[in-house]
């Protein structure tokens, strides 16, 4: 099973069809959860067989981390974007919300699917470490972001960038777990807070 390892966390994927796999994964979470997202059923919405699965990711885990760190890799380019694009610190903001609107405007597969792996993570060392990595280098992207915006003269971080890119991060962290709680409630006024708290550490 050395394909596995190599092939799947933090490598590329080898194939079209390994990405399908990823993304019938992602879709079978955010329809039955992780315990009932078993290889078969995957392999036969993916369009593969059983085997490929196990060739290509070796485990649910190793293929469920696969799911939440291509979906943060979209999201990252996204946000690069964002800071990249921004004018000042009005924008910045700007860019950020919409961002987040757009995960919460697509449901709640990738939120289910990465909550539940964090929780997974909580009995699983080697989740937990692949997670913990994961969430550094996001925080850490932004970071360099903001830090190469703040540089430029753009806008002006109250803070160092990665507190900044960690403060804003469990920003969205409570927004995205109030959406998940309660799926009819109005965020609009919570991410009206959110702004005037991110303002706080950006002028």
């Amino acid at each position: 099973m050395e394909a596995a390892t190599a092939s799947s966390l933090g490598g590329d994927l080898p194939s079209d069809r390994a990405a399908r796999i990823v993304e019938a994964m992602r879709t079978s979470v955010a329809e039955r959860g992780i315990a009932g997202s078993t290889f078969d059923r995957v392999a036969r919405e993916a369009g593969v067989s059983r085997g490929l699965l196990h060739y290509y990711f070796g485990s649910k885990e190793r293929l469920l981390v696969e799911v939440v760190r291509r979906e943060s890799e979209v999201r990252g380019q996204s946000l690069d974007q964002a800071v990249a694009g921004a004018k000042g610190a009005d924008e910045l903001i700007g860019a950020l919300v919409r961002s987040l609107e757009e995960i919460l405007g697509e449901g709640t597969g990738a939120m289910v699917t990465f909550y539940e792996l964090l929780m997974l993570g909580q009995r699983n060392p080697e989740i937990a470490a692949e997670l913990a990595e994961l969430a550094r280098r996001t925080r850490t992207r932004l970071a360099d972001a903001l830090r190469a915006g703040s540089e430029a003269g753009k806008f002006e971080l109250r803070g160092s960038p990665d507190d900044v890119a960690s403060f804003l991060f469990a920003l969205a962290d409570g927004v995205t777990i109030r959406r998940m709680a309660e799926p009819e409630l109005d965020t609009r006024p919570l991410m009206d807070q959110a702004v005037a708290a991110a303002r706080a550490l950006l002028a």
